[in-house]
């Protein structure tokens, strides 16, 4: 690896701040007496967070973010608000900046400053505080820095106190050549260049022909990539999906059967029960497959009309077999609901004798979140005793288009499943990624959760030990500009982190990321910050947590 970025949290990086830190500003800036031990502690240690930058576990870089009030800066020039040319509402104190002499060629300072900015506006900041050494005047306002008030500190070690924020720093030439966020999220997808021309169009009527025609192409397109009969377009998420599915199965005579494998399983009984229906549900442990020869005792028994189920679950990374659930409803004759949201665009979906289905726009058809669909297979009337929002019967009567639509959102997801026009190579593709990932991580000596026959490639969760926060590798992996999943709720309760591969990444990036990986999960000598609820994050406001402690 080169430089790696990352919140410190061992024994040997803290060791090696405070000898930097030392170097610095007692060897190099005078601003602190020498010692005999060499090391300079700072007076705000137990409240700093402290951003580094490592080369070959050697301490390179750092710097040190406080939100704790007064800052610093506070009781030199006094409250800082008032001596600022701009309005702040959450403004943030950056301190010790420091790169070893021998890698100030300007690449760990501009990672350095790229992590910060990252991290300040994770952490909700909008606007970073420093005082920095006059003798780099020029080199701060090259990357956003902006100076105000009075100079601080003495002749011989003079400090401009300075502000950057998200725009000033886009200015400035460590804004202009930073990369990108490299997106391992499972939604919102990496969007293309002509799906964000569509996107940004001049928009046009939703009573126009040319919408219409553009609206049926979409419709075409999806149900080809679907096998589907017939799919009605929504403004709105996938929530809105399955509120208009529980609408169409409480119009159903009988029982239901809902199966519930993880959080989205889970909210399909949230739906049903807010509707009123009758149902049971099948419940294994998350990450677990279900056991066909159960669901087919209970379809058997002829208590159930209709089943309802997740293709892809999500928040595990299981694919459960659509096949097998689809056969099985046919053998007994009950109406089948799915929800495939995370599988559609990611993996072959076969609809065939599927009586409803729901998908979005913003996953693995690679366009805006925005758009919803219901997939079916009957034609569908109308009922007045649904909320018209919610009855697919007057989406079908209205030929799609009953209610206001966005021209914009409809023409991405248009540019966007051009790509599906050969989808074998986006599935294989997303594959390739996946049998990565699991190699590396295995590699690593982690544990995916859910096992290779029952995977989904476009999830891979790892189970990471409770000694590990998933939260602190989740945090130091977008610190080196990876975007991956782990601060749902449902993932921070386990301790999970998730690599989506739905995405189109390079082959660089993602070897990147896979490389980067084992740097970060090494959990020799490790110190966690805990905030009073017993959470490990560091990027959530310093002032939250308790004094650094060993493991």
């Amino acid at each position: 690896m080169s430089l790696i970025y990352k919140v410190a949290e061992t024994a040997s990086e803290f060791e090696q701040i405070h000898k930097l830190n030392y170097r610095t500003f007692a060897e190099e800036i005078p601003q602190h007496d020498r010692n005999e031990s060499q090391k300079l502690v700072d007076k705000f240690h137990d409240e700093n967070t402290y951003i580094i930058c490592l080369k070959d576990n050697r301490l390179v870089g750092m710097i040190a973010v406080r939100g704790k009030r007064p800052f610093s800066l506070d009781g030199k020039i006094g409250p800082v608000e008032r001596q600022l040319p701009i309005q702040v509402k959450k403004p943030v104190e950056v301190r010790l900046l420091a790169i070893d002499q021998d890698y100030r060629n300007g690449r760990a300072f501009l990672g350095l400053m790229q992590a910060l900015v990252q991290y300040c506006l994770k952490a909700g900041y909008d606007a970073a505080l420093i005082s920095g050494t006059v003798r780099e005047q020029k080199l701060y306002g090259q990357l956003g820095f902006t100076p105000f008030a009075q100079l601080t500190g003495t002749a011989e070690a003079a400090f401009q106190p300075m502000y950057l924020t998200k725009e000033t720093f886009d200015d400035g030439i460590a804004g202009r050549i930073s990369k990108p966020l490299v997106n391992f999220l499972p939604g919102p997808a990496t969007i293309s260049e002509g799906v964000r021309k569509a996107m940004m169009a001049e928009p046009f009527s939703h009573r126009s022909s040319e919408f219409e025609s553009v609206l049926e192409r979409v419709k075409d397109k999806l149900t080809s990539l679907t096998r589907a009969n017939y799919v009605q377009l929504l403004q709105g998420t996938g929530t809105l999906a399955n509120d208009v599915v529980a609408a169409q199965l409480s119009r159903h005579n009988g029982k239901g059967l809902i199966l519930v494998n993880g959080e989205f399983g889970s909210r399909l009984t949230d739906h049903a029960q807010r509707f009123g229906m009758d149902f049971d549900t099948i419940k294994v442990d998350w990450g677990t497959p279900f056991d066909e020869d159960e669901i087919k005792r209970a379809l058997c028994s002829g208590a159930y009309s209709w089943l309802w189920c997740v293709h892809c679950e999500t928040s595990t990374g299981v694919l459960n077999d659509l096949n097998s659930f689809k056969k099985v409803c046919l053998q007994y004759g009950v109406s089948l609901a799915v929800d495939c949201v995370s599988a559609i665009g990611t993996t072959t979906v076969d609809l065939t004798d599927v009586t409803y289905a729901t998908g979005v726009s913003g996953k693995g058809l690679l366009s805006y979140t925005g758009l919803s669909f219901v997939f079916h297979n009957e034609k569908i009337t109308k009922s007045d005793k649904l909320p018209r929002y919610l009855d697919l019967g007057v989406y079908a009567e209205a030929q799609g288009i009953p209610y206001t639509q966005s021209s914009n959102l409809v023409s991405a997801l248009d540019e966007a499943l051009l790509i599906f026009e050969q989808p074998e190579e986006v599935y294989t593709a997303i594959s390739s990624r996946a049998r990565k990932v699991r190699k590396a991580v295995e590699q690593a000596g982690f544990t995916i959760l859910a096992s290779e026959e029952e995977a989904a490639d476009a999830i891979v969760t790892i189970s990471l030990p409770a000694d590990f926060s998933a939260m602190q590798l989740g945090d130091n992996l977008f610190l080196n500009g990876f975007n991956v999943h782990y601060e749902s709720a449902y993932l921070r309760e386990r301790n999970w982190l998730q690599i989506s591969c739905m995405n189109n990444v390079t082959e660089k990036e993602l070897n990147r990321m896979l490389q980067l990986l084992p740097f970060l999960i090494s959990t020799d000598e490790l110190v966690f910050t805990t905030n009073p609820k017993g959470k490990t994050h560091p990027i959530e406001g310093v002032g939250d947590y308790e004094r650094i402690k060993n493991r």
